[in-house]
């Protein structure tokens, strides 16, 4: 619900051709909508250029929506760019919703090559078009999963992106993925530990049972960090089905993935970066604080300039968090 008075930006929809994505296994479309704010007074041409990436089972089409009680992100950009908190920028809100609910925007053979998507295909069509972004000027942040994507594009593509802000994204593997695996293996014990007959009947039911979430965002993180072009939407778990026990070359290939792991092969690349921007909940029911802790703890031992910050709430509802990062990363990609 718009909160501010003063003039309004406008939003456009993009449609990008991806060639990139022509290879993902779940049968996903190629073409892919891009919601791109302006802000008032402006063309584009000359702004610097920030990305939304969303939480797991959304869109960055539903950030430009109308939404009760609370602000859509254009009209939150609306209003802190019309109290001179936020310079002017552009922001784009690709649509990256997949068959298994969201990708984590890494390259996969399951997913997708999200990556390549979204670097080499989406930021292209964004500066031709719009006249925004530009080596220094391209900024990328993200809540939960959209965190994870953040942060991981800045530890990997520092050389595309020069700010990140990652809000409650996912790290420390151990403790916010391997705690479902045992619930995950109890549904999946029904249908004879059969994923795709689990997966089908997903699918097929009129509303998605109690539980089905923890075992459908298992499956869906098991596709982008360890695919399997064997297996049904190349989706296997890197546990035992009858013991639980971790099978040590599959979580190896998880791990590759963890922020906190990856900063020890890719930290120079933060070191480049203009802004970098990490939060998250100390009541964060996905125990994403900790992996949060060990990744800051580690930055600073490094001595790689970043802001931490920990708040008061947990991990659901926390889009009010932007007030801080916005500011920080359009101020950065200004300079």
């Amino acid at each position: 619900m718009r909160k501010f008075a003063g003039p309004a930006g406008t939003v456009s929809r993009l449609a990008i051709d991806s060639e990139a994505l022509g290879t993902n296994m779940l049968g996903d479309p190629t073409t892919r909508v891009v919601d791109v704010y302006v802000p008032p007074g402006h063309d584009g041409h000359g702004l610097p250029l920030l990305v939304d990436l969303v939480g797991f089972t959304g869109s960055g089409l539903a950030h430009t929506n109308w939404a009760g009680f609370r602000e859509n992100l254009p009209e939150r950009l609306d209003r802190l760019i019309g109290e001179g908190r936020v310079p002017p920028v552009v922001v784009a809100f690709p649509d990256c919703f997949t068959r298994l609910g969201g990708n984590q925007y890494i390259n996969s053979a399951s997913t997708g090559a999200w990556e390549d998507f979204l670097c080499h295909e989406m930021l292209p069509r964004l500066e031709q078009q719009f006249g925004c972004g530009g080596d220094g000027r391209r900024g990328v942040f993200g809540k939960s999963s959209g965190g994870y994507g953040a942060i991981m594009h800045a530890l990997r593509h520092a050389d595309i992106w020069a700010a990140a802000a990652c809000h409650s994204g996912d790290m420390g593997f151990e403790l916010c993925y391997l705690p479902d695996m045992p619930a995950t293996l109890r549904a999946l014990a029904g249908v004879e530990n059969s994923i795709e007959r689990w997966w089908q009947q997903l699918e097929a039911a009129q509303k998605h049972p109690d539980g089905a979430f923890k075992v459908f965002n298992v499956l869906a993180m098991a596709a982008s960090y360890d695919p399997d072009p064997t297996q049904f939407l190349g989706i296997r778990l890197p546990v035992t089905f009858d013991t639980c026990e971790v099978i040590a070359d599959r979580w190896a290939n998880w791990l590759r993935h963890d922020p906190v792991v990856a900063l020890e092969t890719h930290a120079d690349n933060l070191r480049r970066l203009k802004a970098l921007y990490i939060d998250c909940g100390d009541k964060d029911q996905f125990n994403l604080l900790y992996g949060a802790r060990r990744l800051t703890r580690r930055l600073t031992q490094l001595g790689i300039e970043h802001r931490y910050e920990e708040f008061a709430d947990n991990h659901t509802g926390v889009d009010y968090r932007m007030d801080v990062s916005l500011p920080f990363l359009a101020e950065a990609l200004s300079r």
